[in-house]
């Protein structure tokens, strides 16, 4: 199965976050499922990346050290105004995630989350793109 973006080819995701070991796995299976992805570790890396590249998708922490994940949001919004953004949200922080709602994130998942859902909303999201 092959997750096409706007452009007929794989759909190119950008993946924040902090947890190395995270953000790799997951990339691994993103990458197995039709998606193409870029990892950054960090929200200045996020946004050095998105200046270099039509992102369709992002996938973001809210935490992380520095820029965090809210301030990245509004950074990644201003350079790719199509990006369609999930945020990952720890236990406790769905304020925070409501917040990134607000500010044109489209959808937030508690972090650990299933594969699954994660590839049911990158499939939806990429859809209204």
């Amino acid at each position: 199965m092959t997750e096409e973006g706007s452009r007929g080819r794989k759909a190119l995701v950008l993946l924040v976050d902090d947890e190395k070991e995270f953000a790799s796995i997951m990339a691994k299976r993103l990458t197995k499922r039709g998606y193409e992805v870029i990892t950054a570790h960090s929200g200045l890396d996020a946004v050095r990346l998105a200046r270099d590249h039509d992102f369709e998708a992002a996938v973001l922490d809210v935490k992380m050290e520095g820029m965090d994940g809210i301030e990245t949001l509004k950074t990644l919004r201003m350079l790719l105004p199509r990006l369609q953004v999930i945020m990952l949200t720890g236990h406790g922080s769905t304020d925070v995630a409501r917040q990134a709602l607000s500010l044109g994130a489209c959808d937030y998942l508690t972090k650990p989350c299933e594969l699954s859902e994660l590839m049911a909303k990158l499939q939806e999201v990429l859809r209204q793109s």
